[in-house]
């Protein structure tokens, strides 16, 4: 059939292509048949393929240390997971059987660190980076840690942060970082990020707190960018801006051996994507080289804090279409069995798009649709004036004796964080099943139940009655 589904996408997108393919009209996600996943749990269904997590771990550990070796690059790399973009236990246990490090953002971070340590599945000398603006809560919690004999740098974050750790830090060395505020890109609505200290206050705090203090070791110097590591004129210029600093704070201080180029690696939300990951690697490594031989500087560690990028495409989220509508002569809407609000609050919260694919029915015709939530919100929908491309998917007749099945991929960073795991949703909307895919010792796949889908039960007791 020329207009069918598999037609569309095959000649769209080069197709198939890493992590999707179709056999039998039927699609499968990281060679997982999603129609055998669905049979068994139903929908709507959230799954985590955890193989993935390790597998994108490994990837940027080998392109930097390929782009280091390339270059004799003196420097060491060390890869840091941001826990905020997924603080499940099934991530980090996987995250951490790869030799990497963690970073922070608030106080409840440190007791899952915690937690890992009682477990054995990180150390003492795991580097523990802490960010964000911290509350003397967070601040109490790092100084155990590091009172504790952990492998902890606080980043500070504004100038009178670091008078708690004199306090209360009774490590004989502390180690610190330094978030410097970057300026934001012309597009954002404010010039320079509210986190960091003022790139012309850095020389001071350390000079007058940090330098004076036996007990204090400048360690890191950390930047980040929040529209990503992207190859543009912005980005290399904040990154040269970095350098400077890293520069004239250098040549006072001997102990500073680390530069924090932050997180913003980009995943793949389109079937059209393009990033060329080798090729910025490379250049970033390379300009930090060429920077530190012109300036007669020793090359810094690399620390990068990746979080969508190491989780983000473990993760898909599936639908059944449970009806249509033919609102008029030009819309027909297509509603799923939840709601993208509570769901998928990328989508509607920021028009974050995802891979969107249909799971079955590859060779049906296709039409131009809208996707529809449960919830009786006006902004709970999904197509093209809230994204770029049109949506299109197969044609559904009232006769079909299968559902048409649709899933969204990527969708593994932040959309349980954002919609409110475990609590209250829109209208009530339950919480899907979760559903963890892994492989045994012999490749073969295997499922596990995380969660249930969200009783009512559960909700009258957050609620109170």
């Amino acid at each position: 059939m020329n207009n069918s589904y598999s037609n569309l996408i095959n000649h769209t997108f080069n197709f198939p292509q890493e992590g999707f393919e179709v056999k039998d009209d039927e699609l499968y996600f990281n060679n997982i048949p999603l129609m055998n996943i669905i049979k068994q749990y139903g929908t709507p269904l959230r799954i985590s393929y955890l193989p993935k997590i390790s597998s994108q771990i490994q990837k940027a550990k080998r392109l930097f240390n390929v782009a280091m070796a390339k270059v004799d690059y003196k420097g060491k790399y060390v890869y840091c997971y941001c826990t905020k973009s997924s603080h499940f236990s099934f991530v980090l246990d996987e995250v951490l059987k790869n030799d990497v490090h963690i970073e922070t953002s608030s106080a409840f971070d440190i007791q899952i660190i915690k937690e890992q340590y009682q477990k054995n599945a990180l150390s003492k000398d795991t580097y523990i980076i802490c960010n964000g603006y911290k509350r003397n809560l967070y601040k109490q919690y790092i100084c155990e840690l590091i009172n504790d004999g952990f492998n902890v740098i606080p980043v500070l974050d504004h100038l009178d942060e670091i008078d708690y750790y004199k306090k209360h830090a009774k490590a004989d060395k502390v180690q610190l970082g330094i978030r410097i505020s970057t300026e934001e890109e012309p597009s954002f609505s404010f010039y320079t990020s509210r986190l960091g200290v003022r790139s012309s206050q850095i020389m001071d705090l350390f000079n007058g707190k940090i330098k004076p203090n036996q007990k204090f070791e400048l360690k890191l110097l950390h930047f980040f960018i929040n529209t990503g590591i992207k190859d543009t004129i912005y980005y290399w210029t904040e990154l040269n801006k970095c350098l400077q600093i890293y520069k004239e704070l250098r040549e006072v201080c001997p102990t500073l051996d680390s530069l924090n180029i932050g997180g913003g690696m980009p995943i793949r939300t389109s079937l059209g994507f393009e990033y060329d990951y080798e090729y910025m690697i490379e250049e970033i490594v390379s300009q930090i080289k060429m920077f530190c031989e012109q300036n007669d500087l020793p090359e810094p560690n690399i620390f990068t804090e990746f979080g969508s990028y190491t989780v983000g495409e473990s993760g898909a989220t599936l639908y059944s279409v449970i009806d249509t509508k033919q609102q008029n002569d030009r819309e027909t809407w297509y509603f799923i069995d939840s709601s993208f609000i509570t769901t998928l609050p990328d989508t509607w919260g920021i028009n974050q798009r995802f891979i969107l694919l249909a799971v079955n029915n590859w060779d049906k015709a296709y039409q131009p649709t809208n996707l529809g939530g449960l919830t009786c919100d006006s902004m709970d929908y999904y197509n093209t004036e809230a994204h770029t491309n049109q949506v299109f998917l197969p044609v559904i007749n009232k006769t079909d004796k299968v559902p048409q099945y649709i899933g969204f991929f990527h969708t593994g960073a932040y959309q349980e964080a954002l919609s409110g795991y475990g609590g209250t949703q829109h209208c009530l909307i339950p919480a899907p099943k979760h559903v963890l895919i892994d492989l045994n010792d012999e490749g073969e796949i295997t499922t596990r139940l995380f969660a249930k889908e969200q009783s009512y039960k559960s909700m009258m007791k957050i609620l109170g009655y």
